[in-house]
């Protein structure tokens, strides 16, 4: 019975700290919504540094040819997926509000291209903008071609974006 009791009190201290942060914006909506499951609850492994961050971040673009570091509710997010999608592009996305690091992601994003908004969408390791940069470059003809120059490890990685498809460069 002890033991039950410290395991609830333990919860309960765990619910009142992730209600405190959660409100103000501190934890990724899978965080906060695995604590209210308090039976369900798993510890995930340790958290990224910033460097560490930042260096995931500089390995997913370099090993794939289209990376879009999005966040799930965001309309611009969206529109960048749907030109990729329109256009038969296979890309990698990382949804930020579903990571453990996803603020520390973003805020290696910052630093590195200058922007903190999302989507971050890089095409053969470069930053090309966010969702409206995708889609303008998308509208003047110009996103095919750098999809088409990415090297050819990168043309053939599986993805793990949704609703992502192959596809293969115009020779």
């Amino acid at each position: 019975m002890l033991h039950f009791v410290q395991n609830l009190h333990d919860c309960l201290l765990a619910v009142l700290f992730l209600t405190m942060f959660a409100r103000g914006g501190g934890l990724s909506r899978l965080a906060w919504s695995g604590c209210r499951r308090m039976g369900n609850f798993t510890s995930s492994p340790a958290g990224l540094s910033g460097p560490g961050c930042s260096q995931y971040v500089q390995e997913v673009v370099s090993h794939n040819c289209i990376v879009i570091f999005s966040k799930t509710t965001c309309p611009y997010c969206k529109m960048a997926k749907n030109v990729f999608n329109e256009i038969g592009a296979n890309y990698k996305v990382i949804e930020l509000d579903e990571h453990n690091d996803g603020r520390r992601m973003q805020e290696a994003l910052a630093q590195m291209t200058g922007a903190r908004t999302v989507p971050r969408v890089f095409i053969n390791g470069n930053c090309i903008g966010g969702g409206s940069d995708t889609q303008q470059l998308h509208q003047q003809g110009k996103l095919r071609p750098l999809i088409e120059q990415c090297a050819p490890c990168c043309a053939s990685a599986t993805s793990e974006g949704s609703g992502s498809i192959h596809y293969e460069p115009t020779k």
